[in-house]
């Protein structure tokens, strides 16, 4: 392996640019941006040092983290572009043309040391690839969760509807790490703003089973804690029905069928008096 290593070593020093070229040109990249061809010279600079270190044998070793950075750094900008990960793996193995093209003409004379470093560059090579389709992996699953972080917080919006008087409109499926989000962003904004009361809008909640209710019961509880009172709104009847059956009780909460009804409700509280002008 030393040799084959020593050799491609030679080759990357030699005909780096060629090496280059002919990447780009097998990864399909006949009009490649200039961003492609430097992250090709970006690994390529990093694998030069790893194939000439002492630990070049242990993929493990420090000497292999520039070219997993690079790799990583390749991945990263990909999945950050929309590309797939089959495409990102093909052209780091679309590095494996060029080299076996200046290999067959370095080696021309030695068919065994040809097949051998062909055989162990294959190898390499597609470790590399394996590498990148982990980073690649990784980076879709943190940009997944970053979103749906912010898919969170823009859908529970806690809304000021007046002096004291706050709303959280819910939309969707609730679970524990949303009712989490919203007890906290709530309780913070009743901090903030001094509210005495809070209106829950399950309106766009399309079922309530014991698991949602213990949620709500528990955001709730929370207010309460904060010296405030709560309201919960939208309690359609095929959900006041499931809650029946449930056995659930929320007898200690205040519930109205509407937001209109909580928020005139919630006013009453507050002392104030909606009229019509005459």
């Amino acid at each position: 392996m030393s040799n084959s290593y020593d050799t491609l070593a030679r080759l990357l020093q030699r005909e780096s640019s060629e090496i280059v070229d002919g990447w780009v040109s097998a990864a399909g990249g006949v009009n490649a941006s200039p961003k492609v061809r430097a992250e090709a010279v970006n690994i390529l600079a990093t694998l030069l040092p790893a194939i000439q270190s002492e630990t070049r044998h242990d993929s493990g070793s420090n000497g292999w983290q520039p070219v997993k950075s690079a790799l990583e750094q390749l991945s990263a900008s990909r999945a950050a572009q929309g590309t797939s990960a089959g495409s990102t793996s093909a052209f780091v193995l679309a590095l494996k043309q060029p080299v076996f093209t200046a290999l067959q003409k370095d080696l021309a004379s030695d068919s065994q040391g040809l097949v051998q470093a062909i055989a162990e560059v294959t190898g390499l090579v597609d470790a590399m690839a394996q590498w990148t389709v982990d980073a690649y992996q990784r980076t879709r699953e943190q940009l997944i969760a970053r979103q749906q972080e912010e898919l969170l917080e823009l859908s529970t919006p806690v809304i000021k509807l007046w002096d004291g008087v706050l709303a959280v409109p819910m939309i969707g499926t609730l679970d524990s790490n949303r009712t989490q989000l919203v007890m906290e962003t709530l309780l913070q904004r009743i901090v903030e703003t001094e509210a005495s009361l809070a209106i829950i809008d399950i309106t766009g909640v399309p079922t309530v089973d014991t698991l949602v209710a213990q949620h709500l019961l528990k955001t709730v509880t929370a207010i309460r804690l904060m010296g405030a009172d709560c309201i919960i709104s939208g309690i359609r009847p095929q959900i006041a029905q499931t809650i029946v059956h449930l056995g659930i009780d929320l007898q200690t909460v205040t519930s109205k069928a509407t937001l209109a009804d909580a928020l005139a409700l919630a006013l009453k509280r507050n002392g104030y008096v909606v009229t019509k002008p005459r």
